[in-house]
């Protein structure tokens, strides 16, 4: 009676674990709205499906270029030290693009979040 009990839970674990490998795999629908701000403060929101480039400057005096491209959007250029919102690259949904130093957020809008990335 004990291995047929054993046999069903790792049948069941197997079964989840399959399930959840395939909806991993499925493909996630991107943003078409990015909110960008900086300071706290919403500073523009943004079609995707429009190709622009644009500077947004921080209180600090801190700048971003940010360069909407082909449905995705990056931080081109950037007076941060670190420049961590740049290596993220071009972007089309999924976590925040984030530059701390100045005080930049972009949120994608419409897309589905993610708890983690990793890159």
């Amino acid at each position: 009676m004990k291995t047929k009990t054993w046999v069903m839970l790792l049948g069941g674990v197997f079964l989840l674990s399959l399930l959840l490998g395939i909806w991993t795999l499925l493909p996630r629908q991107d943003a078409a709205l990015a909110r960008i701000s900086s300071g706290g403060k919403v500073v523009k929101t943004v079609n995707l499906r429009d190709n622009q480039q644009f500077t947004i400057t921080a209180e600090s005096g801190g700048k971003n270029i940010i360069t909407v491209r082909d449905g995705k959007i990056a931080v081109t250029e950037a007076t941060c030290p670190d420049h961590y919102c740049m290596k993220r690259g071009f972007c089309s949904g999924g976590a925040d693009i984030v530059c701390l130093p100045n005080q930049l957020v972009i949120h994608f809008l419409g897309a589905q979040a993610v708890d983690a990335a990793v890159g």
